[in-house]
Formats: structure tokens, C-alpha cells, sequence
């Protein structure tokens, strides 16, 4: 059965596009960052999680190789696919996106060819749940179920929306945001080989009495891509001192014996963020033991460290002096919980979001007192999504 949000996007698109044509409905889901701050660029270790946000498309086959899109709030977007180069003009734009999943798609074989699609979104730009990974992975999966009957395996949609992303958009993001969307459920994911490793989990944080929240304490992502860049950017210049691409093939004693040398051609925040990557990794593997052994407590600790090290190591709980939501939110949390539970600053950070593991006993006074200082509907209690990116049905 339909929701009224489905129906709702169904007769948009009749309206948009005209009605009696056959419409699908594809479903691309947010994602929250558990573990792993910033390591899968430098293939490390991740613990990422689908959640009951999405990216949903009503969206219908042309046969006119063009790609139409309408989003909520935004002007259409058309891409031809007959040229399907990287223009320059397009950088940092969804058209770029669209573009770079169409040209990957073909590059690797699979047919591709024009749509109209009405999209919404639940996972709001700027959120810090990934709604540039949704909306990738969604644009590979509506060409998938349109023209390669639903054939793309998980893991290599989340590539080609990478791929996307890194080439035409112009954004060197990592891996993670994806994958998880992709593939849905909690999963560890390790991106120490050829191909990343994953590895699904399964926790009922409900059920053990606490509420998994994501809150907006403002900002937004837009103006800091050269800030994250700076993060792989930095932590690989660490890694070509021994002569490797990523810190992962690194050995950290070496690192550590090295110090003074790297601090003098390196600089002191690479060698921070190296020594983040490195702790980060271990604490990915942690939290899942905990986890499988039912231990939240170690879990709850190894989410405050990875926080910690996040905060004073890696840098990336604000990008201005002046303006510090992200730290302030953190702080509260604290006050809030009272060592109960976890907190720590979500994704790629500087703005945006943090997560917290809240006692649902709190659950109440967090909220209150996180939306008094952010703003209504700040904060947000979610669950983790079974699926990754679905076809849900032909209407």
C-alpha cells in the first residue's frame, strides 16, 4: 500500500510531466556516520547506518535521452545524455551529478537513457545525513530499475555516485556516504582493500532504551569544500612521506618515530589528523565488538572518544573561530547527559550535525533544550533503515 507521501509524488508528477505514463517509484535513503570520523578517504575503517530519511523519485521512461528533473523548491534540471563530457560550467551542480552517473554508468557498459522525475526529499540539503549521497545513489538506481532491470549490485551504485561526485561535482569525497545509502542496514565497512569490505550489524538501540539523534545546530556545508579537501588532503601528504597514496598503508610507529621530520615539512595539523586516522580505525573495530558482545557501555565510550579526537585532533568540529555550533551542542550534550549515553560530532563536519545516543528517559529534556537552542525540529530521533536503495513499485 502507498503512503500519502508516494501518492502525493505520483500526481505531482502527472501534473508536471502529464498523465498515463507508466511511473516508478525509487527510493534512495540518508545515512548516519557511527564510527569512523574521516577515515574512509584514507581507506580505513567506517560504521555507517541507512535511516528512515530519503530521496524518493516518481519518475517515468522518455525516449528522448534526456534526463528531466524536478526537486521540491527548485528549478528543472535537464541533462542530455547524447554528451555526456564533464563541463566545467556545470562544477559543484546537481546537473553535474546526473551527468557523472549517466557518463559512469555507460563507461562501464550498462544502458542508460532519458527520464522524468518528480523528487522529494526528507534528508534536507545541509543536514549532515548525506542528501548529496542519496540523491547520487537514487539517480543510479532510477536508471537501473528504467533500463538495466535492477541488475547494478549495491556496492558498485555507491561507486559510480562517488565517481560523480569526485569527478564532475568536483567534491573529493570519500566512499561511505554511498555505501551506506546503497546498501541500507548498520554495516561496517572496510576500505582497506581492492574492493571495500562489508559487513552487516544488527542492534536495536530502541530496545535497549536509548534514541539515536541527530541534531542541526546550523550552518551550512555549502563554502567548505576546501575544508574537508584539506582532511585527505593532509593526511595523504603524511602517507607520501613513506612513499604510499593513503595512511592505511602506513605503519603508525613509523609515524610516530618520525615526528619531528614530518612536523617540519608537514606541519603539525597533518600530523593531528594522522593521528586521528590512525586511533579512528582501531575505535571502528571496538564499537562493532561491543556491539556484537551486547556491551554499551564500551560501545558509548569508544562514541565519545572517537568525538574527543574528532574535536581536538582532527579539527573539524568548526571552521570559524566566532562561530562554534557544533562545539556548543556538544557541550550541552554533555551537560545534558551526564555521562549516560554518547555524543559527537556526525560527518564531515565544521557545520551541521552531531549524534547522540540519548537515554530515552532524557529523550524529552535533550530535545527541549537542543530546539530551544537551535530551533524547532533540530532535533531529530531516527532508525535505522533495513534497505538501501529500493524500486519500490510501478504505478
Amino acid at each position: 500500500m502507498m503512503t500519502e507521501r508516494q501518492e502525493r509524488l505520483i500526481k505531482e508528477h502527472g501534473q508536471l510531466f502529464g498523465k498515463g505514463k507508466t511511473v516508478h517509484l525509487v527510493s534512495a535513503p540518508g545515512r548516519i556516520e557511527i564510527g569512523g570520523n574521516h577515515t574512509d578517504h584514507n581507506h580505513g575503517q567506517v560504521l555507517a547506518a541507512a535511516i528512515n530519511l530519503d530521496t524518493l523519485a516518481a519518475v517515468s521512461k522518455t525516449d528522448d535521452g534526456v534526463i528531466t528533473v524536478h526537486s521540491d523548491g527548485y528549478r528543472f534540471i535537464l541533462v542530455e545524455t547524447d554528451d555526456l563530457a564533464p563541463r566545467e560550467r556545470e562544477r559543484g551542480t546537481t546537473a553535474a551529478l546526473i551527468r557523472g552517473v549517466a557518463a559512469r554508468l555507460q563507461e562501464l557498459g550498462y544502458r542508460m537513457g532519458g527520464f522524468e522525475a518528480a523528487v522529494t526529499s526528507s534528508v534536507l540539503p545541509g543536514s549532515g545525513l548525506s542528501s548529496s549521497a542519496a540523491f547520487e545513489v537514487l539517480i543510479v538506481a532510477i536508471l537501473d530499475a528504467l533500463y538495466n532491470d535492477w541488475t547494478v549490485p549495491g556496492l558498485l551504485r555507491a561507486q559510480i555516485a562517488q565517481y560523480a561526485e569526485n569527478v564532475f561535482f568536483g567534491k573529493p569525497c570519500g566512499l561511505m556516504d554511498q555505501t551506506a545509502s546503497s546498501v541500507g542496514g548498520l554495516v561496517q565497512i572496510d576500505f582497506g582493500g581492492e574492493q571495500p569490505q562489508l559487513r552487516g550489524l544488527q542492534y536495536d538501540f530502541s530496545a535497549k532504551g536509548y534514541a539515536v539523534c541527530v541534531v542541526n545546530t546550523g550552518g551550512n556545508h555549502g563554502g567548505l569544500t576546501a575544508d574537508y579537501a584539506a582532511i585527505p588532503g593532509e593526511m595523504k601528504r603524511v602517507a607520501a612521506h613513506f612513499g604510499k597514496k593513503t595512511l592505511r598503508e602506513v605503519d603508525e610507529e613509523q609515524v610516530e618515530a618520525n615526528l619531528a621530520a614530518l612536523r617540519s615539512t608537514k606541519g603539525d595539523r597533518s600530523l593531528l589528523r594522522a593521528m586521528h586516522f590512525f586511533a579512528e580505525n582501531r575505535r571502528v573495530q571496538a564499537q562493532v565488538d561491543a556491539l556484537n558482545r551486547d556491551d554499551l557501555p564500551a560501545f558509548f565510550a569508544e562514541i565519545n572518544a572517537s568525538g574527543d579526537s574528532s574535536w581536538m585532533l582532527l579539527q573539524n568540529v568548526w571552521a570559524c573561530p566566532e562561530e562554534q555550533p557544533i562545539a556548543l551542542g556538544l557541550a550541552l550534550s554533555k551537560l545534558i547527559l551526564g555521562g549516560q549515553g554518547a555524543c559527537r560530532v556526525h560527518g564531515g563536519g565544521f557545520a551541521g550535525t552531531i549524534l547522540a545516543f540519548v537515554p530515552n528517559a532524557l529523550l524529552d529534556e535533550y530535545t527541549r533544550r537542543m530546539e530551544a537552542l537551535f530551533g524547532a525540529d533540530t532535533c531529530v530521533a531516527l532508525d535505522i533503515r533495513p534497505e538501501g536503495a529500493v524500486w519500490l513499485t510501478n504505478c
